[in-house]
């Protein structure tokens, strides 16, 4: 007959506690700089000289279209043969920034582009520089109509940190097989690492739905 021991799993509430602590710090800056970062390029692809365009237009593909975990092992085992040695946790943070970037770059792209040319074209009238006109009339209603799409993609991004203890980042699931690899509750410990990034994921859509009209784009 199976059993289940949850409270052997819960036991180790420390080690649950610090992996959840490293996630949200992970997810925390990677959203801000991220965010920034897929800003920035969305900027250099709509306003861009033609060799920025064409950088930009690389890194969005070749990152859009490389699985995650490679992007990670690149920077945290192919660098240091070139001289650059990291922590397993600014690796994390750094792979985790350069992924969201692209993909928001590309998600911003896209609100930019349904911005109507009236409106720009009413800014540019108002003797407003290009940097204004971006930053106080085109970007704030592109970011709005384009909010769900980001928050799923920061989401996508907070759980993807998963990986990241595969190079010894003392994130959730590192927390978690640490712990199945000390008392063999495989099922038990991985169950509750399952639940607590539910958790992690419904909490951080709400806190971001609250924090988008308030502080980014505006009601």
């Amino acid at each position: 007959m199976i059993t289940f021991d949850f409270p052997a799993v819960l036991a180790e509430w420390p080690l649950l506690a610090k992996g959840v602590g490293v996630t949200i710090v992970l997810t925390a800056i990677s959203a801000v700089v991220g965010v920034g970062l897929g800003t920035a390029c969305a900027w250099a692809r709509w306003q861009g000289a033609a060799w920025l365009r064409t950088i930009v237009g690389v890194y969005v593909e070749l990152i859009r279209n490389t699985p995650f975990i490679v992007q990670l092992f690149f920077i945290f085992f192919g660098l240091p043969s070139l001289g650059v040695k990291l922590s397993p946790e600014f690796a994390s943070v750094l792979a985790m920034v350069i992924n969201l970037g692209a993909y928001s770059a590309e998600i911003v792209r896209a609100g930019i582009a349904n911005t109507p040319k009236g409106q720009i074209e009413a800014a540019q009238s108002l003797a407003l520089s290009t940097a204004q006109v971006f930053t106080r009339v085109v970007l704030p209603p592109a970011l709005k109509r384009v909010w769900p799409a980001l928050v799923s993609q920061i989401i996508i991004v907070m759980l993807g940190s998963a990986v990241c203890g595969q190079i010894s980042t003392e994130e959730l699931s590192y927390a978690a097989n640490l712990i199945q690899s000390r008392n063999f509750r495989a099922f038990e410990a991985f169950i509750i690492a399952t639940l607590i990034y539910l958790a992690l994921s419904m909490l951080l859509r709400k806190l971001l739905n609250w924090i988008g009209p308030r502080f980014i784009f505006g009601a």
